[in-house]
């Protein structure tokens, strides 16, 4: 039997492989999108393709009502991808800007998450995997805003794994480093609308570090990235393996960073991070 897969963020980059690489392995795929045109578009490629914005409550619903219509009421996995940054210090980031963000990229995934479990309970198994980060274990200068938004993500999950033993439903985490997509250019638009750095006490920092980096669309790849078909890779074996890992590390930095904090002392770690 065809099996079948939900994946949110399906427009460009990792989601969107991952959309291509499994329905090439014969799984089922509803590649979401946040925005309507993207679907259509999807639709045009010959994906079922609803409509999910993990910031519209609705939608959720709605997106997820249409898959189980399409698949008699059944759904055998679910790939949390969809995310976005808000690039800037924490010192800098408005209430209003984690208020988004953790609607997004924390509140959203957790609200579709509960709404597949009782589906999965039913049929006795599933697999939720989540798109984490090594940003849910590492904490690197401006980035705070996208880093509590995935270590939240990862204590929860820790937790959701521990209570989901036993009931068949897979709780697994995939934790890419630098991947080749369109999350800087995504950033642009948060950055502008809620980072006043032309006034914060780090405008050096921003002029010199932060913002040439956030606009060098065109610039060379960060060191060790690899493309979306590296996750892919390790989303084929959380999805097909008869016993997923609880984790799947993607690129060198999620690897070196994994064992170094493992390894060193607080303040060594803190002096290896602000390299980053």
């Amino acid at each position: 039997m065809t099996k079948s897969i939900l994946i949110t963020g399906c427009s460009s980059g990792i989601g969107y492989d991952a959309a291509h690489g499994l329905r090439a392995r014969g799984w089922q795929v509803f590649a979401s999108c946040r925005k309507e045109a993207d679907c259509t578009r999807l639709k045009a490629e010959g994906f079922s393709s609803p409509r999910i914005d993990y910031e519209d409550e609705a939608s959720i619903e709605s997106g997820l009502a249409e898959v189980l219509a399409e698949t008699g009421g059944t759904l055998d996995a679910v790939f949390n991808n969809g995310a976005h940054a808000i690039p800037g210090a924490v010192e800098d980031l408005p209430r209003g800007a984690l208020r988004q963000i953790f609607e997004s990229n924390f509140f959203g995934v957790h609200d579709l998450t509960r709404r597949v479990i009782p589906i999965m309970r039913q049929q006795g198994h599933g697999r939720i995997i989540q798109c984490s980060s090594v940003l849910g274990f590492t904490a690197l200068r401006y980035r705070g805003a996208y880093n509590a938004t995935k270590f939240a993500m990862e204590g929860l999950n820790d937790t959701l794994r521990l209570e989901m033993r036993g009931t068949g439903i897979d709780i697994v985490l995939i934790e890419p480093g630098p991947i080749t997509t369109k999350i800087r250019k995504n950033s642009q638009g948060p950055f502008e609308r809620w980072i006043d750095w032309k006034n914060s006490a780090r405008k050096d920092d921003y002029e010199n570090r932060v913002i040439p980096r956030l606009y060098a669309d065109d610039g060379p790849p960060d060191t060790f990235e690899l493309p979306p078909e590296a996750v892919t890779k390790k989303l084929i074996h959380a999805l097909e393996s008869r016993r997923p890992r609880p984790r799947y590390y993607v690129t060198m930095p999620t690897y070196f960073m994994g064992i170094s904090k493992r390894i060193l002392p607080t303040r060594g770690f803190d002096w290896l991070a602000r390299k980053g």
